[in-house]
């Protein structure tokens, strides 16, 4: 199971992810497919997120069951807490959305 989301993406990229994964609401995408397909299409969304910003989250076999990636400017980051993915906070006056 993989899941991506995507905020103020061009809908180019869009209608590509749209060939790949089902659209369960606006810019939440998800689907079922093996790490090279899911690698593939992360590689498009890479190629084409211009000044949007997009996340995906998949199930893996770790303590949490899931991995994710970030992608642009976003107030969310990632963090790595002792192994265990977290996710903090910029202040708001820090990032430049």
């Amino acid at each position: 199971m993989l899941v991506i989301v995507l905020e103020n993406a061009p809908p180019r990229l869009r209608g590509r992810l749209a060939v790949w994964l089902l659209e369960i609401r606006a810019g939440v995408y998800i689907g079922n497919y093996s790490r090279k397909v899911r690698e593939h299409i992360w590689a498009q969304v890479e190629e084409g997120i211009e000044d949007g910003n997009a996340v995906i989250a998949w199930k893996t076999n770790n303590e949490a069951g899931f991995e994710f990636l970030t992608l642009g400017a976003n107030r969310r980051l990632p963090a790595d807490w002792d192994g265990v993915r977290l996710v903090s906070f910029y202040p708001e006056k820090d990032v430049d959305l």
